[in-house]
């Protein structure tokens, strides 16, 4: 016949935070990663002084009261960081023993969130030229019937807000293609000096117009990779676009693509390839947030270029497909500069 192992046992040798309360409300064991999520001492101290979180406590009790099982949430914050757990309180047996286990909940419940601020980033780029088009359609209709000046003026704005939605869906669509490839690893070579010559010559247009120059500084011989080119063009486009937009009237945009034997960022040889503008540059407190989705340093400004915030979200997931990383510079006054950084296996 087998002996069953003490409570204190099995708690030890759990792998997520568990502890045990007796009959008397204290806390009678709990394993090491327990003790650390508290961090104080708990063995022995009645349980309301060391959980403290009324969820939890009511979970307790009911499970000493009437030997029910329930969950509840306990939020703490680790590392600077705040963090969620499902606390499961089960009876063990008829022993009187209530047994918490804490499961991290926290990458789940950021998922969530995420999910609700995208639908509700997106309802609200699409409500805003809906808006538009609905009052205007509503003026051509009544009012502006028959004023060919001003309907002419209101066809050029719907014209725009239809284009404005049209770049919205379509970077939504990009958006949704690139995160279902992220985990799958290019397997074609690529001449990525090529892709940025040619998406430097499909964007001279765009530069004129702007009274922007462009000048580059690439390799003569290809520089090959493993990678997407579809996708490289789309970084490229993105980054170079950007910088003749954002980076103003009469100035210079540089591009440059280099082989280093070893990148720091990586551990490894690879690819740089920067494109910097002599632009107002950007605050530093948006660097670190200007590839989350419908993120924007200058909103109104972004707005008016015809930005849909979704560009260098769509950059993020590419280079995570390509094992890359992006690394953004810049000071107020003194332009911006965008380095990628591309592991050449």
């Amino acid at each position: 016949m087998t002996t069953p192992l003490p409570v204190s046992e099995v708690i030890a040798a759990l792998p997520v935070p568990a502890l045990a309360i007796g009959a008397t409300e204290q806390i009678i064991t709990l394993n090491h990663a327990a003790q650390q999520l508290l961090g104080m001492p708990a063995q022995g101290r009645h349980f309301i002084t060391v959980l403290r979180q009324p969820s939890v406590v009511e979970a307790v009790e009911k499970c000493l009261a009437n030997g029910s099982q329930t969950t509840a949430e306990y939020l703490t914050r680790e590392n600077g960081i705040d963090t969620t757990y499902t606390v499961s309180v089960s009876p063990v047996g008829k022993t009187g023993i209530a047994l918490l286990s804490f499961q991290d909940i926290t990458a789940v419940t950021a998922a969530g969130q995420m999910r609700r601020d995208f639908i509700a980033n997106v309802s609200h780029e699409l409500r805003t030229p809906l808006t538009a088009l609905m009052g205007f359609i509503e003026t051509l209709r009544g009012a502006a019937r028959d004023d060919a000046k001003a309907r002419g003026r209101f066809l050029e704005i719907m014209s725009k807000e239809t284009e404005r939605m049209n770049r919205l869906v379509g970077d939504l669509l990009s958006l949704s293609r690139v995160e279902a490839e992220e985990r799958v690893r290019p397997d074609a070579e690529v001449d990525v000096s090529s892709i940025v010559a040619m998406t430097l010559r499909t964007l001279t247009p765009l530069a004129m117009d702007a009274d922007v120059t462009l000048i580059s500084d690439l390799p003569s011989d290809p520089v090959m990779m493993r990678a997407d080119r579809d996708q490289l063009v789309q970084v490229c486009t993105n980054l170079i676009e950007n910088a003749i937009k954002y980076g103003g009237k009469g100035k210079r945009v540089y591009v440059s693509l280099s082989v280093e034997e070893h990148v720091q960022a990586l551990r490894a040889r690879g690819l740089v390839l920067s494109v910097r503008d002599e632009g107002p540059g950007i605050a530093p407190q948006h660097l670190p947030r200007l590839t989350e989705r419908f993120y924007r340093a200058d909103e109104h400004r972004s707005r008016e270029l015809g930005g849909t915030g979704l560009g260098l979200a769509i950059v993020k997931h590419i280079l995570n497909r390509h094992r890359a990383r992006i690394k953004i510079t810049s000071e107020p006054g003194q332009g911006s500069e965008f380095k990628v950084l591309l592991p050449l296996e």
